[in-house]
């Protein structure tokens, strides 16, 4: 199946796009999704536990993901 994941900000610039398609196994997690954008960026910018957000709404890494489901890794923010 494949899932389109979103990146934004260090998140976007380790992988080099804002966004990727990926193509996952049926019954694969939101963890495996992470997993998969650590193996084509750099790992070190990505933290063990992103927020993250599938078709836009918060996420849990166990969810599982469905043909077309769109996952949004979000940064941390610093507001001033």
């Amino acid at each position: 199946m494949t899932v389109t994941v979103l990146l934004f900000a260090s998140y976007a610039e380790a992988v080099g796009r804002s966004s990727i398609s990926i193509e996952m196994e049926t019954g694969a997690t939101v963890r495996d999704v992470i997993d998969e954008v650590r193996r084509i960026g750099n790992s070190t910018r990505l933290p063990p536990a992103p927020m993250v957000a599938v078709n836009e709404q918060y996420a849990s890494r166990d969810r599982e993901l469905r043909q077309g489901d769109e996952v949004a890794l979000i940064p941390p923010v610093a507001g001033g």
